[in-house]
């Protein structure tokens, strides 16, 4: 394993992941046949109400079906999503044909669709791999009704919602006593709040890399700094559509939003503006560090040539005095001395000592 963590680096290619690059641009969110299905899923359920909350989990999608219209609040959590549950459960819940081809759909741009009787929302949340540097995107499709909210995850492994999941837990929280819609506000600003998560992870990396590119401009380094671009492609990408998401939320008249709740949205909407305004100012730093690389590559090749115009100008006395004295006549100064060999020697070092002391008055080097 160590040995493949230090070969990458023979091969140029390899530094610059061209294959990342066809992931973040090679996407078509028509492409229904692009998800695999996967062989289970995972249910997770709260319903719950201000004096009580039942936490259950279950396999099959019918088991969800008695909790429509049961008087209390109910978060049914979609771990995997698959046609036929995805079909099944939205068919029951009244949820239209066109939002269950969202939810189906893989690279969608996050975005809020109000089709009666719900709302919908589908956004990406985004995880910091530490060990390859990239950033990783799920997306999550959540669904508002009248006392309910519908949420599909692709990856059962993970998620940001396990704060929500203990306020829950709680009694006499304020999440406990409001709404559905006081719910997908908790989810919808835990997603926005990871975001910051994330940015923290690359604002470290790029600061990384500034130090890097001060100490060393190499190829790696550059190799770095196109592939921290990329990765800053994908979280403006992400962040960026969530600001008209979330003010869809704000602008709709319908009755699923309490008046009341819609001021906690103008909250998450604060902080995804201000996130994004972060993430340009992460894509204006690196678009410095590249100008830093370029102009640290043409200082250490302007530090070469001057290093190398001085060797040549050193070298220039002894190469013209070895020329005047070899050339092929019998009547030259000292060409028959028997000291004239020393004296041409003396001429081709005490010359260069004397260009060395000028140079460096003149401050030349």
């Amino acid at each position: 394993m160590a040995q493949n963590k230090y070969l990458k680096y023979f091969n140029v290619r390899s530094l610059f992941n061209t294959r990342r690059t066809r992931d973040i641009f090679v996407v078509n969110p028509t492409d229904t046949q692009a998800r695999e299905e996967p062989t289970h899923i995972h249910i997770n359920i709260f319903d719950y109400s201000a004096a009580e909350v039942s936490e259950k989990k279950y396999e099959h999608i019918s088991e969800c079906f008695p909790l429509k219209d049961n008087g209390n609040v109910s978060w049914i959590n979609i771990d995997g999503i698959r046609k036929a549950d995805v079909e099944a459960i939205c068919n029951h819940f009244q949820v239209h044909a066109l939002i269950q081809e969202d939810i189906m759909s893989v690279g969608q741009r996050p975005k809020m669709d109000e089709v009666d009787p719900v709302l919908f929302c589908l956004l990406n949340m985004l995880y910091f791999n530490d060990r390859t540097g990239a950033v990783e995107t799920e997306q999550i499709s959540m669904v508002l009704g009248k006392d309910f909210i519908l949420s599909f995850q692709e990856d059962s492994e993970r998620d940001v919602f396990d704060t929500v999941r203990d306020k829950l837990r709680v009694a006499n929280t304020k999440l406990r006593n409001s709404g559905a819609d006081y719910l997908c506000y908790a989810l919808l600003d835990m997603i926005v709040d990871h975001y910051y998560v994330v940015m923290e992870k690359l604002g470290e990396h790029i600061e990384l890399l500034e130090e890097k590119i001060i100490r060393s401009s190499n190829t790696r380094v550059l190799a770095e700094i196109n592939n921290l671009r990329k990765e800053l492609i994908v979280l403006k990408r992400n962040v960026s559509p969530v600001r008209e998401l979330v003010n869809g939320f704000i602008r709709t008249d319908s009755d699923l939003l309490q008046e009341r709740t819609v001021k906690y949205f103008k909250d998450v909407y604060d902080h995804i503006v201000q996130a994004n305004e972060l993430a340009e100012n992460y894509r204006d730093m690196m678009m410095n560090l590249q100008d830093l690389y370029l102009n640290n590559v043409n200082l250490r090749m302007n530090e070469v040539m001057k290093v190398m115009a001085i060797v040549t100008c050193l070298l220039a006395p002894a190469t013209v005095i070895g020329g005047i004295f070899g050339m092929n006549f019998d009547r030259l100064p000292y060409i028959h001395d028997s000291n004239g060999f020393f004296i041409a020697v003396t001429l081709m070092l005490l010359i260069p000592v004397w260009m060395i002391y000028v140079f460096k008055k003149r401050g030349w080097f």
